[in-house]
């Protein structure tokens, strides 16, 4: 794949453009010139406010149309493309979290399944240049082979939000193979920064300490055997998003259809994770803080380990993520001490 640079003259159309990556990479889009059409459920699984502050701030663009809608809903959904016909298409909407998964199965299988097949579906019957779509390093399940490559197998998901992503690398694939479309798959590796995710343990850890509050640590205390996770800085992710937009798999005979890991490709442990965030809310403060803690056993769907090896990305579009936790927590807490006013 030789890299090509990015098309502003194309209809970009971002599924979830209210969510974390969504917002981000539509802003990204809006300050490159394109024109880009949105859709979210704005659903109440985390705080619908924060989705609302992401939009505001992409409605000041009037190159983004913005429409409320679920892509559960097929003929919306179809009715979209057959109105802006989009060039590219990602597909950032799904119902995130594995633990959530657990207790709410149903909504997985709509939005990220249902869901799914119809924007293939609309991809079918109105071609598109290239479908990117978010898969998640979950689809690698407690596999104890680190780094993580795309070439390993990923057949014993632990989750049903792991299993919904399998799919979707599935269902892909074969519209690539029947119906030709170029499709990229992306598999995240634990995505932070500022304006992310209530539901993430970051974001949660520090709802906590201003609400005095414990955190709890999933790796019953442990920290020989901590639980690793490969933090990956939402700048990031899109700037490998972005460079993938304008540079579909190639049809050389094969199924025009590509997944790569996007990660930090340097696993950090939980703790160190915890006491970096303690130091930067320490920073942003000008106080001293420290978390109180409560150690609890790993949760069902959780897995030991989540490390990326980015050689394909890298030889691809000649880019690898390098954020580390210190500056990207930073950017983090002064941004979270921020908007919600804490001092």
């Amino acid at each position: 794949m030789s890299y090509k640079p990015l098309d502003s003259n194309k209809v970009y159309f971002i599924t979830g453009a209210a969510g974390f990556i969504g917002y981000y990479l539509s802003k990204r889009l809006l300050e490159l010139g394109c024109r880009v059409i949105g859709i979210d459920n704005l659903n109440e699984y985390y705080d619908v406010n924060l989705k609302h502050n992401r939009l505001s701030e992409l409605e000041l663009s009037e190159k983004f149309t913005f429409i409320k809608g679920d892509i559960s809903e097929k003929e919306l959904v179809t009715n979209l493309f057959e109105e802006y016909k989009p060039n590219i298409v990602v597909n950032l909407a799904a119902q995130a979290g594995v633990r959530y998964s657990i207790e709410n199965p149903d909504v997985y299988i709509q939005s990220n399944v249902i869901g799914f097949y119809n924007i293939l579906e609309a991809c079918r019957h109105y071609p598109v240049d290239h479908l990117l779509y978010a898969s998640s390093s979950s689809v690698y399940g407690a596999n104890k082979k680190v780094p993580f490559e795309e070439t390993d197998f990923v057949d014993n998901p632990v989750s049903l939000y792991a299993s919904t992503k399998k799919s979707n690398e599935l269902m892909a694939h074969t519209y690539s193979h029947l119906y030709k479309i170029p499709a990229t798959g992306l598999r995240f590796f634990t995505v932070y920064g500022p304006m992310g995710r209530p539901d993430m343990a970051y974001f949660g850890f520090t709802d906590k300490l201003f609400a005095d509050e414990e955190i709890k640590i999933f790796n019953n205390g442990d920290f020989e055997n901590d639980l690793y996770r490969d933090f990956t800085y939402i700048d990031d992710i899109v700037e490998g998003i972005q460079r993938l937009l304008s540079n579909s798999p190639s049809e050389t005979g094969e199924v025009s259809h590509k997944v790569f890991n996007i990660g930090n490709s340097s696993p950090e442990k939980l703790m160190v994770f915890i006491e970096t965030l303690e130091k930067c809310l320490s920073k942003s403060l000008g106080r001293t803080i420290e978390f109180k803690k409560k150690f609890e056993p790993i949760k069902p769907g959780d897995v030991p380990a989540t490390y990326a090896s980015t050689k394909l990305l890298e030889e691809a579009i000649g880019f690898k993520p390098k954020t580390s936790i210190e500056e990207g927590l930073q950017q983090f807490t002064d941004w979270y001490c921020e908007y919600y006013k804490k001092a």
